[in-house]
């Protein structure tokens, strides 16, 4: 039982609460996270290390009036504890439960979905734009974001606007020296200056001097310049960045005290324009297995209660079962293979589990932090260098660079290939990490060759002959068991598809992994006398044009299966195939991922509510088979009047 945090109803509960009350609040919420990894996987080290600064800020604001953003919201799990939540909470990342990240529509508290990093400091000054012109200009500000955020370049577009801004802004920092792996780069380098200057260690005690000595009453002004006074010290030796970009530069400060936290907080509240508060902190704090080893255990899996050591690495899961697995292992012969092959991730090391090829080919590694757009232009100029780039990238963050993947790559018809792992339903992270929408914003441009493995076989082939190409390939995976699928091999070929097997009385066109569904969704229509045929595309960009029309003229019924969005996606490749021939389209029914946001969820679960498991293809064959023999049957010649059989 937690006796505080059983009774806090909305986060103002936490204003009159005592350092000592919301020390003690701090453990509860420690406990509820050990708790809930107990059952499931959760974000998880990200959480521990805002405990107390989430307290600190919701005791000192009023987030109800003022404005409140967490940059990567997977580490909102305290924020939903105080804020109202804390009865549902294990339901977290389950159907209809609680989303893993910020969602406006469970609490006025949470203001925006930030599932992708870095377009809070945006957001905000929007947000207070509207205050401005709407006459609502009291609000205080606040953003938190991390270090790893930090070096995206759309931090560095709202930073360069919000300086003019004479609104109360606080920009939190939150320097734990992580992302999701460590962090690289010069950013990263600069803020470890910050926090190991001289002025740092000292800075914590002389701070904490000055603001004890600073009377609760008196001038604004003449108290701000008091508990400025240190803190203006170490700005001015290392913080000249943020000055010069018109920030006011405070630290850096100790993130798991909480005294000192409201005291600065209390300080920036009373004097306006732009704040950035450096914040340091450590990523799994009060948990020594995840502080000691934030990598593993930011998204670890079910732990027992007690403090063991961690499990072995998921990198040594056996490679025969996770499309991510095939790809790495793909990665990695391919690089052994030729010594022009690459490749680029966004800080996604671990994610893709790239550990193994990072550290086998670290002079062809090259991991550019949370910054897409940079990654796309980076490998188009490796490509032009006459390198062979693999991004591994998930589906989702690929559209953070969708103009440079256009401009960079597809118009300059460079080798680049992209391979876009969580492409589908991304299962419990929900809408923001869902990879529904590549397809549409990738098919529509010219010179891509556009691919989805079946299985794991299918992937390290495509993987192979995107490597052979003279422009840019894009490979598309879930996140998921790869399921092998028992056929022949049949070798790649440009927009080949491959006859799984025929059927007299319809087909099924499935492209990627759901061609398993598809074949078990044949097996129970078969027990009904229904023959299908089954078609594992294989490509979306190009088609299988002679098959396809073949198909499209003959098979009685045809339906298209994508776990995928389905405007612009590979059903809708088919029926414009099928206009373009000018044949009727009545007998073609397209399965995917309907208009509009799917939530977060189990995958195969989800796939079941979109009638996109092996029941529901099979369900939908049936639907479409009746309507065909209806159709025909209205078209059938009646018995001419006046004749007798």
């Amino acid at each position: 039982m937690h006796p505080i945090l059983s009774k806090i109803t909305t986060a103002r509960d936490l204003h009159d609460m005592s350092v000592s009350e919301l020390q003690e609040l701090a453990g509860e919420i420690r406990d509820v996270l050990c708790t809930l990894l107990e059952s499931r996987s959760a974000h998880f080290a990200s959480n521990l290390g805002v405990v107390e600064l989430c307290l600190a800020l919701h005791s000192s604001y009023d987030f109800l009036h003022d404005h409140l953003i967490w940059d990567t919201g997977h580490q909102i799990y305290p924020h939903k504890l105080v804020t109202g939540r804390y009865s549902q909470f294990l339901s977290i990342r389950t159907r209809s439960g609680l989303m893993g990240y910020p969602n406006p529509q469970e609490s006025p508290y949470d203001l925006f979905m930030t599932g992708h990093a870095g377009s809070s400091i945006s957001s905000m000054l929007g947000l207070q734009s509207g205050d401005d012109l709407a006459g609502d200009a009291d609000r205080q500000a606040v953003v938190v974001i991390g270090d790893g955020a930090f070096p995206s370049g759309i931090v560095y577009e709202a930073l360069n606007n919000s300086g003019r801004s004479s609104g109360r802004l606080l920009v939190i920092l939150n320097d734990n020296k992580m992302s999701i792996c460590p962090r690289v780069g010069g950013l990263a380098s600069y803020l470890d200056r910050l926090r190991t200057n001289p002025f740092y260690t000292s800075l914590k005690s002389e701070a904490r001097k000055v603001l004890n000595s600073v009377p609760l009453l008196g001038d604004p002004v003449e108290r701000f310049m008091g508990q400025l006074k240190e803190a203006v010290k170490a700005g001015l030796h290392g913080g000249m960045m943020f000055e010069e970009l018109g920030f006011r530069y405070l630290g850096p400060i100790d993130g798991h005290d909480i005294a000192t936290l409201r005291k600065y907080m209390k300080m920036v509240k009373e004097t306006a324009g732009p704040t950035l508060l450096h914040v340091v902190t450590e990523k799994g704090h009060g948990y020594k297995p995840a502080a000691e080893d934030p990598v593993y255990y930011h998204t670890p899996p079910v732990l027992p209660r007690e403090d063991s050591p961690p499990p072995p690495s998921s990198t040594t899961a056996p490679a025969s079962l996770n499309f991510t697995h095939f790809a790495r292992d793909a990665i990695m012969q391919a690089m052994r293979e030729d010594d022009r092959v690459t490749v680029i991730t966004a800080a996604m090391c671990q994610g893709n589990k790239l550990e193994e090829v990072r550290d086998e080919f670290s002079d062809r590694f090259f991991d550019v932090g949370i910054c897409e757009s940079h990654a796309v232009a980076f490998a188009a100029g490796q490509a032009k260098a006459g390198l062979r780039p693999i991004v591994a990238i998930y589906s989702t963050f690929l559209q953070r660079s969708l103009d440079q993947a256009f401009q960079e790559v597809v118009l300059q018809n460079l080798p680049v290939t992209f391979m876009m792992d969580r492409a589908g339903l991304a299962g419990p992270d929900g809408p923001t990490h869902h990879g529904l929408f590549d397809l549409g914003y990738l098919r529509v441009f010219p010179q891509i060759t556009m691919m989805a493995p079946a299985d794991g076989e299918d992937l390290q082939g495509m993987l192979r002959f995107s490597l052979q190409q003279t422009g840019p390939c894009a490979v598309r995976y879930p996140k998921g068991v790869a399921v092998p699928i028992d056929r022949p091999l049949v070798e790649l070929e440009a927009g080949q598809s491959e006859q799984i097997v025929t059927g007299r009385d319809g087909t099924i066109v499935s492209y990627g992994a759901l061609l398993q569904q598809a074949l078990e969704a044949r097996e129970m229509l078969a027990l009904e006398g229904l023959e299908v045929g089954v078609i594992n595309a294989r490509f979306i960009k190009p088609l299988d044009r002679e098959l396809l029309s073949r198909v499209l003229r003959e098979s009685p019924f045809v339906v298209t299966v994508e776990e995928a969005a389905l405007a612009a996606g590979f059903g809708s490749a088919v029926l414009e195939l099928a206009s373009e021939l000018q044949l009727d389209n009545l007998q073609l029914l397209r399965l995917g991922v309907p208009d509009a946001f799917v939530e977060h969820g189990d995958r195969h679960a989800l796939l079941g509510e979109l009638g996109l498991d092996a029941a529901g293809i099979a369900d939908s064959c049936r639907r479409v088979a009746e309507r065909v023999e209806a159709l025909s049957r209205q078209t059938e010649p009646g018995p001419v009047e006046g004749m007798t059989s």
